[in-house]
């Protein structure tokens, strides 16, 4: 079965897979979305004697059917290999009574490297099977940990071009050190003085500018995307809730067809968007829990059907999570609306030029497989204290966002459904948060004097991503205003 790819807001027109990852967004502004959601028809069994490579395999094969299964293998094979530090890839942990998902153990020590490890093979793939003579510009705004598992994916590699723009008050010390330190001749980093909504906001825009498209074009660039608006960056995601599954089903913790629940810390909306995918493939889920911080804007959207972001952004602890305009939720949206692009864009263009929108008391009844709730930052210190007291686990807060969440969940519901978590970064990029929650002696040290620390408590050693930083010399140091940012990608690329 060939699965093709439409926009959310267009007229129905399709493209394959390979074009929907190079081109990132539609014309129209819309996301790409599959044509249909192709049926996971392997035995839960038989998943459960796979790699985490043939796992991959099976389910990507699903979605990317204009690419070959020598291409995929190799794209797998490339991107999942000694650059994680576990031949598992994604092992699961049981804490606190739950499964923890780690899907940390990549290249930069955050969920974003199980995507981004293997976008770059997929996009080169895409380009020589569609003729694509321009290089490839990789224009991607960050809060935090997709920058630099995109800069690490990209760097050196051929016939792209990797910019990433980020919020400079609104990263942890760890992630701006592991993004400012980047090598790479085609790599360029540059920091806002906005937050990340409107370095968004601007990429976006510049995906659409027709104008800068045809600049580019004439001096033989293309841009495209490695935000999770990308379908290349979606569809890898699937991949680890079937794996969790598989391995729960192959440890005897279930029984294969029995119901799970996964709990997702939730920013963009991209990490809960693919295992909501992987449910509607026929992956036994019975909810997903989606767990907010303080920007709790899907919280809200969960609790009353109106999507409203004219409210405060707050900085938190976890500033992976510190959105306010959730992009992948509009692929949720669509399937919402019937697959209804008319509606979709309207609804899109209320949220754009009046800040929200609502959805009607129909779609509202497709949330069904959802629950929404959020975590307080002292809620947040609190679960990584306690994870760690009681389980002698150390979490990172992100990951505590969605484990205080789920707290809430059983206390609101009383489902014991064996539980997923997704656990998406390591506890070492926020080395001052987990300090203060374990050990409240974070004061005024240095954030690697702090990564030392922790290691001596937790007994895991300080990974390699954080090691290679910490003397490693600042390459890159611009910082623009978000209205700069398109002179500045035409400057970094040498258009005048």
């Amino acid at each position: 079965m060939q699965v093709l790819y439409k926009s959310t807001r267009g007229k129905g027109e399709t493209v394959t897979a390979s074009m929907a990852i190079l081109k990132g967004l539609s014309e129209d502004g819309g996301l790409f979305v599959p044509t249909e959601i192709p049926k996971l028809d392997v035995p839960a069994e038989k998943l459960a004697q796979m790699t985490y490579q043939e796992t991959a395999y099976e389910v990507m094969s699903r979605f990317l059917t204009d690419f070959t299964e020598e291409e995929l293998k190799n794209c797998i094979a490339n991107a999942y290999d000694e650059k994680f530090d576990t031949s598992e890839i994604a092992p699961l942990h049981e804490a606190d009574g739950a499964y923890y998902l780690e899907l940390f153990h990549g290249a930069t020590i955050a969920f974003k490297d199980m995507a981004l490890s293997i976008l770059p093979h997929l996009m080169t793939t895409a380009a020589k099977k569609n003729a694509v003579k321009n290089e490839i510009v990789i224009l991607t705004a960050t809060s935090g940990d997709t920058g630099k598992a995109a800069l690490a994916g990209f760097a050196d590699v051929p016939g792209t071009r990797i910019i990433v723009f980020y919020p400079k008050h609104g990263v942890s010390p760890i992630q701006e050190k592991q993004m400012v330190t980047q090598k790479g001749d085609n790599t360029y980093v540059v920091g806002i003085t906005g937050n990340f909504d409107d370095a968004q906001t601007a990429v976006k825009k510049m995906f659409n500018d027709r104008e800068l498209a045809a600049e580019l074009d004439a001096a033989g660039f293309q841009f495209s995307s490695a935000n999770s608006i990308n379908i290349g960056r979606l569809v890898p995601q699937i991949v680890y809730y079937v794996y969790a599954y598989s391995r729960l089903v192959g440890q005897g913790k279930v029984k294969a067809g029995e119901k799970i629940n996964v709990v997702v810390p939730t920013g963009n909306f991209g990490n809960i968007l693919a295992a909501y995918y992987a449910k509607q493939m026929g992956l036994p889920i019975n909810k997903l829990v989606c767990a907010s911080n303080e920007n709790k804007v899907l919280f809200d959207f969960f609790r009353t059907g109106t999507y409203d972001r004219k409210r405060d952004f707050i900085l938190t602890t976890s500033p992976s999570m510190d959105i306010l305009i959730s992009s992948n939720l509009e692929r949720l949206i669509y399937r919402l609306t019937g697959e209804d692009a008319q509606k979709c864009a309207e609804l899109m263009k209320s949220l754009s030029e009046g800040g929200e929108y609502t959805i009607t008391d129909e779609m509202k009844k497709g949330l069904v497989d959802f629950y929404g709730n959020y975590c307080s930052e002292e809620e947040t210190k609190e679960t990584i204290h306690n994870v760690y007291k009681n389980s002698d686990y150390v979490i990172d807060p992100h990951t505590a966002v969605a484990a205080g969440v789920y707290k809430k969940y059983l206390k609101d519901t009383d489902d014991h459904t064996v539980t997923v978590i997704a656990s998406t970064a390591s506890p070492y990029k926020f080395t001052r948060s987990v300090m203060d929650a374990v050990a409240d002696k974070a004061e005024d040290k240095d954030d690697f004097v702090l990564a030392d620390q922790l290691s001596a408590i937790s007994g895991v050693k300080v990974p390699k991503a954080v090691e290679e930083i910490r003397t490693a010399p600042v390459l890159h140091d611009i910082v623009v205003d978000a209205p700069d940012m398109p002179d500045t990608v035409k400057r970094v690329l040498g258009i005048h």
